[in-house]
């Protein structure tokens, strides 16, 4: 049985995490629309406007009230007690650093130049990009092994036994799992809804 087919029934609660810049966003989305679950941004919890952190505790609450529903996917590095506590589900995408520092760049670029509107009406530039001691490139460089190798001793020392672990190591291998996965439920909502026209 394929990875996506096996996992299905362990996906109630899903928790996206990589280093900044691994397309964690782009992936849970995908996946939430696919599972017809609602989506989580931590970042969007985190981030106030002019790029403001919001306190801890008001950030926790908020957080805590996202993760009391059902069903969710979630994605972000933040308040791990929190999430990996309520998941059924962790996915690593632990991509390699030239594949990370490309996504940044590229989609820094992008965000810059179309001045495309984030969480709480934030927005990239080119100075924050290049010249900034906040600098999002600047991050992935100093940050990504460290969070590679944190995240790489979780996943071996799997010391919560109610999670199931996923790490793919490529984008190749994520999209993969994702089409797998969409077949898989497109096939289960046919067969019900066949059932359901064939009852009595």
């Amino acid at each position: 049985m394929d990875l996506a087919a096996s996992m299905k029934s362990d996906m109630a609660r899903v928790v996206v995490i990589g280093t900044s810049c691994a397309g964690k966003t782009t992936f849970a989305r995908s996946l939430a629309r696919i599972l017809i679950f609602p989506h989580i941004e931590l970042d969007a919890l985190h981030w106030l406007p002019n790029w403001t952190e919001r306190s801890v505790d008001e950030f926790r609450t908020l957080t805590a009230q996202a993760l009391s529903q059902d069903c969710w996917v979630i994605d972000g590095n933040y308040a791990v007690d929190l999430t990996w506590s309520r998941a059924t589900t962790v996915i690593w995408l632990n991509y390699s650093f030239p594949i990370v520092l490309w996504r940044a760049l590229t989609r820094t670029l992008r965000r810059a130049v179309t001045r495309e509107e984030l969480f709480a009406g934030n927005r990239e530039s080119l100075r924050m990009a290049f010249f900034s001691r906040e600098s999002i490139l600047w991050w992935v460089v100093t940050t990504f092994h460290r969070r590679r190798k944190h995240y790489r001793a979780l996943f071996d020392a799997r010391t919560s036994s109610h999670l199931t672990y996923v790490e793919f190591r490529n984008p190749t291998e994520a999209q993969f799992f994702l089409t797998k996965l969409e077949a898989t439920v497109h096939n289960a909502l046919t067969q019900r809804l066949c059932d359901a026209e064939l009852q009595p």
